[in-house]
């Protein structure tokens, strides 16, 4: 693995790290002042660009936080809003204060008013719904007035609740209709009353759902709603984790946790087995399925079980989940109804999703090789475990074997991770040099390269790239772009994610343990910069080839999210360009004139301004027959779109001979490969990709007068 020498220095955080609190003083007893302090003094030290906390930041977390409490405007009313508005102008002092009446008042009014509609909400769908009226309900809650009284209120829920139940009508009537059409013999048709009934019966179990996961959020939880709303005010990416979230945040980036290998959703009261992962302890003891409910739970150093029918659903995790090794014993009703006791040993689960997998492509007798990375990940304990760096340069190894003539780095809907990581990974296809430049607070840009000559891959290489793509996978697509050693293929531009951010245990400056854990901030610290020394931040990575996709016309990027940092520029650092046979402007035309007669891709870009136009409609009818003819017209539109998916390139996708040894004795694996290779056929943009290898190595062979590219 080549090795980059990395120096972070964080002279804030070493300052920050020499202060310290203590939960345990005569004039703050109380943990969440304890926390909005703490997080306060961490905020003003080591965020990157800290914003004054004045009356123009206190508005901003006002609304922010009301409208996180009640986004559809279905609890508040107005006097509600009109008695917080005096907090309006206060939060700032509150903050520094240590104040908390005003996120004591909100949350208290908040459950007051969702218990009063949990009391009416069964009743409003006692009567039947009038299909036949003509009216209509807009769903652009922000410009939705508050209910100013009990009785409009009703009158939105009922409207709200007629609207769920129009479209479960709308599915059963339809269903119906098709089993007439098609003979299915002993299909029970229902009247249109009862089609009516049924749908009520179903919103009523659905908003029963609804308020059950709301009902296992407590004070705590929305505290941390407060918190976010505090945080996300210097910029979009800082955020504080509770301790829950941030055991999540670890398991996302490491991808694994330690535990039984099962994801788990509650219903009705129950924690039902909703996925068994392939390769985990309950996969490997084959004793527990997808549908099983887990009644109790026993550790293995205890006597009697623990019930956790009804318990919430996180402390259901924390006592079935633990450490690699120990025992845990489910009671488990199975999906026949037969009650069993399944005995599991823990152990590391590795969420195969989250990695680099890779593919091998077979054009006309061509090979190429396809590498998908989902995230930039790594071990938050142990770096030098598996991370990101080390499995692609693993996947170019095998596919190097199959002698592939060139390669493409899928980073579609990557939205990040290590900053490490994507320096090494820059590494494996440049001698060496810088890859990215990195500013702290009031400091000078610190220039992160690669000090290794030697190259993974140095033949042809294409990345691909979407809106979705983000923070580190814009750092490689920058650097091989700026280098002029891959054409980058994908939307108009990338996410524009150009800061960085530290995790920063909060625990770390107590002197007592006494309010228990704290959680972690993951703060912005740094912003990144390209080689040529402007920023990703807000404008991304413009694609060299432009390729149209159902998000073109949607605000997903950085530049649509609230306070995201300024653009801006610095010197370029000391770079030389890929020294190799390729003609780079030739190559991006050629591209870019196959692109602009492609059918398909017209095709999608036509659907990408149909999906931004649905998206902009508000206003829906709640009348059957306009409900009907709406839906036909969507419909209609659809089916035309579908010839989207009936696409098919000749490309042909298998996987590489470690894997098929994994896939004989795993038919999950296969399955899921079976399924991405099936898609990966569909992918016009792949197929462009492997257009473009070949155009770079017929231009590479005809200059050179060789027939092939060699790789060191």
């Amino acid at each position: 693995m080549k090795k980059s020498v990395i120096i972070l220095l964080f002279g804030v955080m070493a300052g920050v790290a020499s202060c310290s609190f203590t939960p345990k003083n005569d004039t703050d007893p109380d943990r969440n002042k304890l926390l909005i302090d703490l997080i306060s003094f961490v905020l003003e030290k080591a965020h990157f660009d800290a914003r004054k906390v004045d009356d123009n930041f206190s508005k901003e977390v006002f609304e922010d936080f009301i409208e996180s409490l009640d986004p559809q405007k279905r609890y508040f009313y107005q006097s509600d809003i009109d008695e917080f508005r005096k907090y309006e102008n206060l939060i700032d002092d509150q903050i520094r204060d240590k104040d908390l009446s005003f996120f004591k008042l909100t949350y208290e009014r908040f459950t007051e008013r969702v218990d009063e509609v949990k009391a009416v909400y069964a009743d409003l769908l006692k009567k039947p719904f009038d299909f036949t009226e003509d009216e209509s309900i807009n769903t652009d809650y922000e410009k939705l007035e508050y209910v100013s009284s009990k009785k409009e209120m009703r009158k939105r829920w009922s409207k709200r609740l007629k609207f769920s139940a129009l479209s479960t009508y709308y599915d059963r009537l339809e269903e119906q209709a098709q089993d007439k059409e098609n003979k299915v013999k002993d299909a029970k048709f229902k009247t249109d009353a009862e089609l009516e009934v049924e749908a009520r019966e179903l919103t009523l179990t659905s908003i029963k759902e609804y308020f059950e996961f709301t009902d296992d959020l407590d004070e705590k939880d929305w505290f941390t709603v407060y918190i976010n709303s505090i945080v996300e005010s210097f910029d979009p990416h800082t955020y504080y984790f509770a301790p829950k979230d941030k055991d999540r945040f670890d398991i996302s980036m490491s991808g694994k946790l330690e535990g039984i290998g099962a994801r788990l959703q509650k219903k009705n009261e129950n924690v039902k087995i909703v996925e068994v992962i392939s390769g985990g302890p309950a996969w490997r003891g084959e004793e527990v399925e997808v549908g099983d409910i887990i009644l109790k739970v026993k550790q293995e150093d205890e006597t009697e079980p623990i019930s956790i029918v009804g318990m919430r659903l996180d402390d259901a995790v924390s006592l079935i989940k633990g450490p690699k090794g120990t025992k845990v014993i489910l009671t488990l009703r199975k999906v026949d109804g037969t009650i069993d006791n399944v005995e599991i040993i823990r152990d590391v689960v590795e969420l195969e999703e989250t990695y680099a997998k890779s593919s091998l492509i077979d054009r006309d007798g061509s090979k190429f090789g396809l590498i998908n990375l989902p995230k930039f990940y790594f071990n938050m304990d142990d770096y030098d475990q598996r991370n990101a760096a080390l499995d692609v340069e693993k996947e170019i190894e095998r596919l190097k074997e199959k002698n592939i003539d060139g390669l493409v780095i899928d980073l579609r809907n990557n939205g990040g991770g290590s900053l490490k990581t994507v320096v090494e990974i820059a590494g494996l296809f440049i001698k060496k040099g810088p890859v990215v430049q990195v500013k702290a607070k009031e400091s000078k840009p610190q220039v992160l390269k690669d000090t290794d000559a030697s190259i993974t891959w140095d033949g042809p290489l294409v990345i691909m790239v979407n809106e979705l793509s983000a923070s580190a996978s814009e750092i490689l697509a920058a650097a091989m772009q700026d280098y002029h050693r891959a054409i980058v293929i994908g939307s108009k531009q990338t996410y524009g994610k150009g800061t960085v951010q530290n995790i920063m245990d909060l625990n770390r400056w107590l002197r007592s343990s006494d309010v228990g854990d704290l959680g972690a901030l993951k703060i912005t610290t740094q912003k990144f910069y390209r080689v040529n020394g402007g920023s990703t931040q807000l404008e991304g990575v413009k694609s060299d080839v432009v390729v149209p996709d159902r998000y073109s016309y949607i605000d997903i990027g950085e530049k649509d999210q609230d306070n995201p940092l300024p653009w801006d520029k610095i010197e370029p650092a000391n770079f030389n360009l890929w020294s190799n046979l390729m003609d780079y402007k030739t190559i991006i035309e050629k591209s870019k004139q196959r692109m602009a007669n492609n059918s398909q891709l017209q095709l999608i870009d036509e659907n990408a301004k149909w999906v931004a136009e649905r998206r902009n409609i508000s206003e829906f009818p709640m009348k059957f027959s306009s409900y009907k003819n709406e839906i036909k017209l969507n419909e209609d539109k659809t089916e035309y779109f579908e010839k989207i998916d009936e696409y098919k390139s000749n490309l042909k996708f298998s996987s590489l001979p470690y894997e098929v040894s994994l896939i004989e004795k795993d038919s999950v694996l296969g399955e899921k490969r079976k399924r991405w290779h099936e898609n990966l056929v569909k992918d016009v943009y792949l197929e462009e990709a492997v257009n473009v290898l070949t155009d770079i190595k017929l231009v590479q062979n005809s200059a050179s007068g060789t027939s092939g590219i060699i790789n060191k």
